[in-house]
């Protein structure tokens, strides 16, 4: 299938296996890719409703991009139980790195792109490359899973037990049932991970979000900073939980995405440039003035 603006879309592929079946992802290729950079995208739905197709128009946006865009399924919880989830999630990463030729990407700019549970997803995997606990069994053994950056949008970063609500937080038993443990929720947490190593990551949130609170993207931003992590923050005023599917945002949220993936993935010696060229500029024109 290929959409109007020349998308080669491959529908229901599979890369990977899960709780006894296959597990399936819609490829957004754009003309002409070769060596491109690749984004796997991810939906929410609070871990246990949602599916592939709701990242079509975000794929398909990133694909306009030059980006091959991977959009990706996980099992869910009334199917499988934690961590059955990231174990798919990091299935779908080694199978892109696998399979880099057929793809036509550059295995070494796969970044990953998330929406609420998918950005959880998102964070978390960004975060535990060399964990193995996370890697699961579903195809392509010992592929890396490292991430050349990360976006998260509206993203759930802390998980807790008990009735203190840390700032940011949300109750682990949303994730792991009613048998979640601190253990668990701390493990579970992409802000556990916040360390030097972690790939360069942008946060979208939205003020207005009362499904995952927007000191979560604070607390994110603020710990991946602290440790030398170039990482930005977007907090759009007044928006819900939901937003950037929006007719109206969906585009405007891809483009960021996209030109902070190409200001730290595909071409991070651009805006260097660009700054240089600038100040010659500056200079020249100093110069000319001062001669007046």
């Amino acid at each position: 299938m290929e959409s109007a603006d020349g998308i080669r879309i491959e529908e229901g592929v599979t890369f990977g296996t899960g709780g006894g079946r296959d597990l399936k992802c819609d490829i957004y290729t754009p003309a002409g890719a070769s060596n491109a950079p690749a984004v796997l995208v991810l939906y929410g739905g609070a871990w246990r409703m949602g599916d592939r197709g709701r990242m079509r128009g975000a794929s398909l946006a990133l694909a306009r991009h030059g980006y091959v865009a991977v959009a990706g399924e996980y099992r869910l919880t009334p199917e499988s139980p934690w961590p059955a989830h990231i174990h798919d999630v990091k299935a779908n990463i080694r199978w892109m790195r696998a399979n880099a030729t057929r793809l036509n990407i550059d295995e070494s700019k796969i970044s990953v792109q998330g929406h609420s549970a998918g950005a959880h997803l998102a964070l978390l995997a960004a975060g535990t490359a060399h964990i193995r606990d996370f890697d699961g069994d579903g195809g392509n053994p010992g592929v890396p899973t490292h991430l050349a950056a990360a976006v998260g949008v509206y993203t759930p970063v802390l998980f807790h037990v008990g009735g203190v609500r840390p700032s940011g937080g949300l109750p682990a038993a949303a994730l792991m049932g009613e048998a979640a443990t601190e253990e668990g929720a701390l493990a579970a947490s992409p802000l556990t991970y916040a360390s030097p190593t972690f790939p360069p990551t942008l946060l979208i949130h939205g003020s207005k979000d009362t499904v995952v609170p927007p000191s979560a993207s604070t607390r994110m931003y603020d710990a991946l900073r602290s440790v030398g992590v170039p990482a930005e923050l977007h907090m759009y005023a007044n928006l819900p939980h939901g937003f950037a599917r929006l007719p109206s945002m969906l585009n405007l949220v891809q483009d960021e995405s996209a030109n902070f993936l190409l200001r730290h993935v595909v071409a991070p010696s651009r805006i260097e440039e660009e700054l240089k060229e600038q100040q010659a500029q500056m200079a020249a024109q100093q110069a000319a003035a001062a001669s007046l």
